[in-house]
């Protein structure tokens, strides 16, 4: 009897072991535990959410950008378009102008020939016309001086000391291409005569580069560069300082072009020689065999 209740009395500590394990291994109590403790809120990350917005501002400001840009290319093409029809619609005035001047020459024309058959049916005297004639082909070859409203223009070579910047010298003073230019504008413009330091300008004469001097007519003339040149004064004017024009651009290296309008500008006649070796006139001999 002791032996057996010996047997069945536990250990010191062992009852709360087994009891330990029962207990935490039943379901009862593990149901009891999870109810006790606090439910766990699932937990939701904010990164994908945060990505999309900002993707999507990055798309909207990408779009927007674009809506300028083709709002600022469309008002530029018709802003170029505009200027371009303009300056088609002024070329074709001018052209107008030119068809009804060769008009009125070729109604003149008629009115001369007219006036010799005139003559020569009345007295055969052919004197006063031909020198008619005469004086106006003298005109238009520059052999006789000519006086009427126009401009002055002065050109002369920069005042800024080359040492003081790193571009070319050569930049600062006047070339023969600069003189071309202004004269160009003015003949485009419509200038009836026009003379270079006192060298009257005609069909033959030259204007190029001789060193640092500027060879007109064969002889030579360094700055200042004094351009007569007759015709509407406010057209020309307007031809020399347009805006990017001629003085824009020589303004660019302190080129100094000064315009002066006149009522009365002299141009004196060309006194060089003119001599043709090769040039002869044409006889076209077929109309003569066809009035043969």
């Amino acid at each position: 009897m002791t032996n057996n209740h010996y047997d069945q009395t536990p250990l010191p500590g062992q009852d709360d072991a087994v009891q330990g394990e029962v207990l935490s291994d039943c379901p009862l109590v593990v149901a009891k535990e999870q109810q006790k403790a606090p439910p766990q809120e699932p937990v939701h990350t904010k990164r994908p959410v945060a990505f999309g917005v900002f993707f999507a501002c990055i798309l909207f400001g990408f779009l927007l950008s674009m809506q300028f840009k083709s709002v600022d290319i469309s008002s530029n093409a018709l802003t170029s378009q505009q200027l371009r029809a303009e300056e088609l619609q002024a070329l074709l005035n001018k052209e107008r102008e030119k068809n009804q001047e060769l008009y009125e020459e070729l109604l003149r024309g008629k009115d001369d020939l007219s006036q010799y058959r005139e003559q020569a049916l009345q007295s055969g005297d052919y004197a006063t016309i031909l020198a008619d004639e005469l004086a106006r082909a003298e005109l238009a070859a520059g052999f006789t001086d000519v006086v009427g409203p126009g401009l002055i223009v002065t050109m002369s070579d920069s005042t800024k000391n080359p040492a003081d910047t790193t571009a070319d010298p050569s930049y600062y003073i006047i070339h023969d291409n600069d003189i071309l230019q202004v004269v160009n504008e003015l003949r485009d413009a419509g200038a009836e005569a026009l003379s270079i330091n006192g060298e009257r300008l005609l069909a033959t004469s030259e204007i190029r580069c001789a060193g640092s001097i500027v060879s007109v007519n064969n002889n030579r003339y360094a700055a200042p560069y004094v351009i007569r040149a007759i015709g509407d004064p406010a057209a020309m004017s307007s031809a020399l300082s347009m805006r990017g024009g001629v003085i824009d651009q020589l303004s660019i290296w302190d080129i100094q072009v000064d315009v002066q309008q006149s009522e009365e500008v002299l141009i004196r006649a060309y006194t060089g020689k003119t001599t043709f070796q090769y040039a002869q006139e044409y006889k076209d001999n077929s109309s003569q065999e066809k009035g043969e």
